[in-house]
């Protein structure tokens, strides 16, 4: 394998994956914020409410139909570059991608798209199963994703036919602690995110003295009291991930605990087990990602125990403007936070990408340097323009406020708008959810 095409692969993974991601972890917290938001308003009927579901609904469904583009680049890239992986264990990582296919692309699209042009069509309560809907299948594709990222990272429940992996016990797939710790450790990073962006966008409203005072300021406390629960969820999943790690994957242990004399008995071991080769992963990579994860996990622990407390008396939230240039900073630190963790994660398990059956130069394709090179131009370039018009669109709109027009705006005539001879209007009796 020539290695600068070992090497462009990695780095166009790396970037598709984690560029993805960033939208991901978006879309999952506020997916469950929304979601919550319409239950109150659907049982409370209280029109602030409704208006909380379609502003952050909106920034919902902007960070989502963008996010699914990335996905399909990165699902082009990955079969492109990497038909080694794919003929090794597709049998195994092939079922959990299909199913994902098939709950992201088709069941929770299908509810979205539901929930998108329901408003006032559908009555409140199969609108509300509709974006429930949406929620529970956006996890169920976030966990099959994390299935085959469990599996490269912890393989289990697999055989051996002609040299190729297969399924043996889908139970113990499915079951893979690998991908359970991970499953909770990346829905609440996404809950974290949810709480940082909203509390961001909320500070920024209040910091310019928004008439919409009430509706900023109740939707930044949720923010701050979200991200709370939401970054000890995230560190205690965290904790058991650092835990098992000994027992899954030994050497990334090591390295990251600085353990010369353990890295050097391991790299022997391994040496004997497998053959000549570097089996240390890049110590630069994998402690830099988990010394940055911490670090950011510092710095948010901090600000989530400080913002509960202020959240707590109103005028402080209303009135506290370095606060809010505090919360507008904070934005990013959950991004950070898991990109780096993923980075701790991935990096950590080279040289393989199956760990201890498949090393990643055997799971390349067969391209020339100059056609990686040319890939990987082309999906940074796609995943850039990508990234840009998502921020730009977010930050438009969440700067906007909850303005009348938008996702859910009820363009029927009014209730008082009845005809000329006094009767009422027709429209009036379709079955709108009046939140």
């Amino acid at each position: 394998m020539n290695q600068d095409v070992l090497d462009l692969a990695r780095l166009q993974f790396a970037l598709t994956a984690g560029g993805h991601f960033l939208f991901v972890a978006l879309t999952l917290g506020l997916a469950t914020v929304v979601a919550v938001l319409q239950t109150k308003a659907t049982l409370g009927r209280k029109r602030l409410d409704a208006r909380m579901v379609r502003f952050w609904g909106q920034l919902y469904v902007i960070n989502y139909a963008v996010g699914i583009v990335t996905g399909l680049v990165m699902e082009f890239q990955f079969g492109m570059a990497w038909s080694g992986l794919t003929h090794e264990a597709g049998n195994i990582l092939g079922a959990s991608l299909a199913v994902e296919t098939i709950v992201a692309f088709f069941v929770e699209s299908t509810f979205l798209g539901l929930w998108i042009f329901g408003w006032n069509r559908l009555n409140r309560w199969a609108h509300l199963a509709a974006i429930w809907i949406v929620v529970l299948t956006a996890y169920l594709s976030a966990y099959w994703i994390l299935v085959s990222n469990g599996f490269l990272n912890h393989p289990v429940g697999y055989g051996s036919e002609h040299g190729e992996l297969v399924l043996d016990d889908p139970v113990a797939v499915l079951t893979n602690p690998s991908a359970l710790l991970a499953f909770g450790h990346v829905l609440a990073g996404a809950l974290l995110t949810a709480g940082f962006f909203m509390a961001g966008v909320s500070a920024y409203h209040l910091f310019r003295r928004t008439p919409e005072w009430e509706f900023f300021g109740r939707s930044l406390r949720i923010g701050v009291f979200l991200s709370a629960p939401a970054l000890m969820a995230a560190a205690v999943f965290g904790g058991l991930q650092f835990g098992a790690l000994a027992a899954f994957q030994p050497m990334k242990s090591a390295v990251f605990g600085a353990k010369t004399a353990e890295i050097a008995r391991l790299q022997a071991e391994l040496t004997e087990r497998f053959g000549p080769g570097d089996y240390v992963p890049s110590e630069a990579w994998t402690r830099g990602g988990a010394l940055l994860m911490l670090i950011s996990f510092a710095l948010m622990m901090y600000l989530c125990f400080a913002g509960v407390i202020l959240a707590a008396f109103k005028k402080v939230v209303f009135r506290f403007r370095l606060w809010h240039l505090v919360l507008m900073a904070a934005v990013p630190l959950p991004y950070i936070a898991m990109i780096s963790g993923w980075v701790f994660r991935e990096s950590g398990r080279q040289p393989w990408v199956v760990y201890g059956l498949l090393k990643t130069e055997d799971a390349v394709s067969d391209l020339s340097p100059g056609t990686m090179r040319l890939s990987l131009t082309v999906f940074t370039t796609v995943f850039v323009l990508l990234a840009a018009l998502n921020a730009w669109l977010l930050t438009r709109h969440a700067r906007r406020g909850p303005v009348a027009a938008g996702l859910g705006h009820d363009e029927r005539p009014s209730e008082e708008e009845d005809g000329e001879d006094g009767s009422p209007d027709p429209a009036d009796a379709l079955p709108a959810p009046r939140y």
